[in-house]
């Protein structure tokens, strides 16, 4: 048999067939015949859950190892199919014990534990909405995102509800509050009123029949931010599992027998759609890590547990640069077959890097929250172009289209659009639909990104076309930062950038003017980092701080973030004329 030297794999097994005939595979493709490898509920429903756990038992691999858990003191625990149907159901009856209905929404506060992925798709086959909240989030966003969706029951743990304390009772719809104590980490008794997952588990029925759910039914929504406003809760369905299913195979090149790592966090949207669904309705083994980032440790994983497919970072990959090859080297890593990269722009030397440390590239692809799975990607079979993001998958459109949507001719910029209609697409901005509809025009979902398109339908990030910022693949909208910084007594005006980063592609720098009576000392300067690092995340949080008069604004009081970035780069500051006198 052929085998190809860099996926180490037959030649001949399932890549898409546009790498045959890229051009006439998009003309012919039909997304038909991924819903026939799906297992529908009877009656013709469709349930994430279903597809990712219980069809597996129902087709005879309940025995199968679906996950295995390493805690971040290196504790481990297994679970098959079986054991995850098992606690899937329990968990729905729990919520089902407490008076949810479908469609209430659902949100979890929590670490990667093996309880956090029971507790999703044990919303889901209840027919709730999940809402998964990034764990290093501080009171702030986890605030805002519960008082915007509404929901009605909170999944947390000790230390996280410790957290969030001060907010909850902001949180008016919010009717029960779950405290997942692992392992009985915490001796710190019950908060009055809420009530202790693990003694729920326990008495709960083991049998469940999932809640009649349509593809069309909501499943999942993460908060995603903008130039203006406060985070959007982009809201999915239960059809996207067919976008997340299909792109398991083509772009990560997941096969039954693959041990898989996505090093993702569950409250990003990376995490539940190829860290739970992808690999989960392909019936594949993967590897949680509740730890952090360490390279060594990481290493140690992957040849410990004979990792197969690894989905990560550009920062963590730029980290591990950092630390060298060698200690990569320096470990069994040979079990590695394919690696890929999403989140912010993967730039060349990541790539030549991978070669170098695994004998193997990193592929790079490109997708959002709003898209729900991947739509660009470089795949196991096809030539890399250092730098691009890949071509698209099959089935779906992608244009680079100027301000009138026609198409930019071939290697000129654009702005990156979607033909509306692919299987993943998110329904709505929740109680947003003005702004929902804001993103689409003449049939194109304009996704707020530029970049060209070569000969070979290759697709080039060029940048952002707005001041959201992306630090670490997170997207940071600069007005909650702003938000969080005015809240400050010190602070009378702030204005927040993205600053070019070697490690973070970009990190959080704000530009604050104080108010009358303040100094602009070192000592205030931490402070407002502490005092927003408090409010926000590490992560979100403004790395930097520089005091300055006044921020440059347009007469009509809005903040040129373009001037202070252009400022603080040495750019040409472009056209000025809208800019207020001082």
């Amino acid at each position: 048999m052929d085998y190809d030297p860099i996926t180490k794999r037959p030649r001949d097994l399932r890549l898409p067939p546009m790498l045959e005939d890229y051009d006439a595979s998009r003309r012919s493709f039909s997304w038909d015949q991924v819903e026939r490898e799906l297992a529908w509920l009877p009656g013709g429903g469709l349930n994430i859950a279903h597809e990712c756990i219980d069809r597996h038992c129902q087709e005879g691999r309940g025995d199968k190892q679906a996950m295995i858990w390493v805690g971040k003191s290196g504790e481990e625990e297994r679970y098959t199919f079986e054991q995850m149907r098992v606690e899937t159901n329990k968990f729905a009856n729990v919520l089902k014990s407490l008076g949810a209905k479908k469609g209430d929404r659902v949100f979890v506060f929590l670490d990667r534990l093996p309880e956090i992925y029971f507790v999703l798709l044990g919303i889901l086959k209840a027919g709730c909405v999940a809402g998964p909240l990034f764990s290093a989030f501080g009171p702030d966003p986890v605030r805002d995102r519960l008082q915007d969706s509404g929901a009605s029951v909170l999944v947390t743990a000790p230390e996280l509800r410790k957290r969030i304390k001060d907010v909850l009772p902001e949180c008016t719809d919010l009717k029960h509050t779950l405290i997942v104590n692992k392992d009985g980490r915490s001796s710190d008794p019950l908060a009055a009123g809420d009530i202790s997952y693990e003694a729920e588990m326990a008495k709960a029925s083991p049998d469940f029949a999932i809640e009649p759910t349509t593809r069309d039914d909501y499943s999942i929504m993460h908060y995603t931010s903008g130039t203006t406003g406060k985070p959007k809760g982009a809201v999915h369905r239960h059809n996207s599992v067919l976008h997340q299913y299909a792109t398991g195979q083509w772009c990560l090149d997941l096969h039954e027998d693959d041990l898989y790592w996505c090093t993702a966090d569950p409250g990003w949207v990376t995490g539940t759609s190829y860290g739970i669904i992808a690999p989960w309705s392909n019936g594949v083994t993967q590897l949680i890590y509740e730890g952090g980032f360490r390279a060594t440790t990481w290493y140690d994983l992957i040849a410990k547990y004979k990792v197969t497919v690894w989905y990560t970072a550009p920062t963590a990959i730029r980290m591990m640069m950092k630390v060298g090859a060698e200690a990569a080297k320096k470990r069994d890593t040979s079990s590695l077959r394919f690696m890929c990269s999403v989140g912010e722009p993967l730039n060349p030397e990541g790539i030549f890097w991978g070669q170098e440390a695994f004998d193997l590239p990193f592929h790079d692809n490109w997708w959002q929250t709003e898209t729900g799975g991947i739509l660009v990607a470089n795949y196991a079979g096809s030539e890399i172009k250092p730098g691009s993001m890949g071509r698209p998958i099959p089935g779906v459109e992608i244009g680079i289209i100027d301000d009138d949507c026609k198409p930019a001719p071939t290697g000129e910029e654009g702005d990156l659009a979607v033909r509306t209609g692919w299987p993943g697409m998110f329904q709505t901005y929740w109680n947003n639909e003005e702004m929902y509809q804001s993103k689409f025009k003449e049939g194109w979902y304009i996704t707020g990104d530029r970049a060209r398109m070569d000969e070979d339908g290759y697709v080039w990030f060029i940048g952002r076309s707005d001041d959201v910022i992306n630090t670490a693949g997170h997207l940071v909208g600069p007005f909650e930062v702003e938000s969080a910084l005015l809240e400050h007594p010190a602070v009378a005006e702030a204005g927040v950038i993205g600053k070019p980063d070697p490690i973070a592609m970009e990190v959080v720098k704000a530009f604050v003017a104080l108010v009358d009576g303040y100094e602009p000392t070192e000592k205030l300067r931490n402070e407002l980092m502490r005092f927003a690092r408090g409010k926000l995340a590490a992560g979100v949080a403004p790395r930097e701080i520089d005091f300055i008069p006044s921020l440059p604004k347009t007469r009509s009081g809005k903040i040129m973030r373009r001037l202070l970035k252009a400022r603080e780069l040495g750019l040409d500051e472009g056209d000025t004329s809208t800019l207020e006198d001082d």
